[in-house]
């Protein structure tokens, strides 16, 4: 039988001492933040009690920015990949370079490795367009151009495909990556799409390390009118994303997001964690989380690698979002992520709007990074 026990409130309170999470749940049904409640004991015998909520600050400028700014026309694919030094590089080879020949495939082998495509993808696929082009199967530079398109959206194609979250209720995805990555905004950037399309969202605060990140995902919260559960800085996160999925399953609510710290790949004892919150969500749902979502920062490069390898491995990622490819030379990671790993890439971040997260397309991003022709 499980056991619950309950934190003690920080300051006397007329409140009774008992509370369950569906009466937590409706006495917040129009706001933005829920108090974490009870756990599970058996299941967490490391959780602590949960410190006292720091006091609300000033969400950061940046993050208070994107929340707030009135949404824009959206902007195409190609207009904001082609500031992208990727889109650059590659721009400027073939209109520097119109000439069909062997320097040009030379160089084009250089762009796509210096974009971070990877040795041996770029080789083999530079390799495969000389030998046609040998075979004379090009008339021009323009009919490379075309050539190198379709291998390049070959390449992205079987990783395209879109998250369902219609599967499960509540369905629940659980965020992970490295410091810095953008695992807050994309997790704000979520609860709007969804939102959007008429699904009721919750979301759980288990970067329980950083204290800005809090704060940062109860602004999107409140902008996005979504519940964020939530306990003090340094409380288990373990415990944080257990509470919240009791409460979204009280309240019926079809889709969890749940933050996590950011770690780097080469900590145990914090990738270890992320094993322990898995296993605390399927003493409620033996099939959650359902998604296990890592956010890739686009303009780390090859490191990208190795930082996916780790985080698979540890914490079962079955999907991918890469963000910051509007202002990057290293945008040839997805290519590389894509051949090394074939997991789904289900959004990429172009931008900094809630509408510049965009589900993956490969067309139109391949389509993005290359000229629309010899003319520029």
């Amino acid at each position: 039988m499980l056991k619950f026990w309950k934190k003690k409130p920080v300051e006397p309170t007329a409140t009774p001492d008992a509370v369950t999470p569906e009466e937590r749940v409706e006495k917040v049904a129009d706001a933005a933040s829920i108090d974490a409640g009870p756990v599970v004991s058996e299941a967490l015998a490391e959780t602590v009690l949960p410190e006292p909520e720091a006091p609300d600050v000033e969400p950061d400028a940046e993050e208070a920015s994107i929340v707030e700014a009135a949404q824009p026309a959206k902007r195409s694919w190609r207009e904001r990949l082609s500031g992208s030094g990727f889109a650059k590089s590659l721009t400027t080879l073939f209109v520097r370079h119109p000439k069909l020949d062997d320097d040009l495939l030379d160089e084009l082998e250089t762009t796509l490795i210096t974009a971070d495509v990877g040795v041996e993808a770029s080789s083999n696929l530079v390799e495969d367009l000389r030998k046609r082009m040998h075979k004379r199967e090009f008339a021009d530079a323009g009919d490379l151009l075309k050539a190198l398109r379709r291998e390049l959206v070959a390449l992205l194609k079987p990783v395209e495909k879109p998250l369902d979250v219609s599967t499960f209720s509540p369905f629940v995805i659980l965020t992970v990556g490295i410091n810095g990555v953008g695992k807050t905004t994309t997790i704000g950037k979520l609860a709007r799409r969804y939102s959007d399309e008429g699904r009721s969202v919750m979301l759980a605060a288990g970067d329980t390390f950083r204290a800005a990140a809090v704060e940062q995902l109860k602004t999107w919260g409140e902008r996005n009118k979504v519940p964020v559960v939530s306990q003090g800085q340094d409380a288990d996160s373990a415990s944080v994303i257990f509470d919240a999925l009791q409460a979204a399953r009280s309240r019926g609510t079809q889709v969890l997001i749940a933050d996590t710290a950011g770690r780097l790949h080469t900590q145990g004892g914090l990738m270890d964690e992320l094993g322990k919150i898995g296993r605390v969500m399927k003493k409620l749902d033996t099939a959650a989380p359902h998604e296990v979502l890592m956010v890739i920062d686009g303009t780390t490069g090859q490191n990208a690698i190795s930082q996916l390898r780790q985080f698979r491995q540890t914490a079962g990622v079955t999907g991918l979002v890469v963000t910051k490819l509007d202002g990057t030379a290293k945008g040839g990671v997805m290519f590389a992520l894509a051949r090394e790993f074939g997991l789904p890439i289900r959004y990429v971040g172009l931008g900094e709007t809630a509408t510049d997260l965009r589900v993956f397309d490969a067309e139109a991003f391949v389509d993005g990074l290359l000229p629309a022709s010899l003319g520029g």
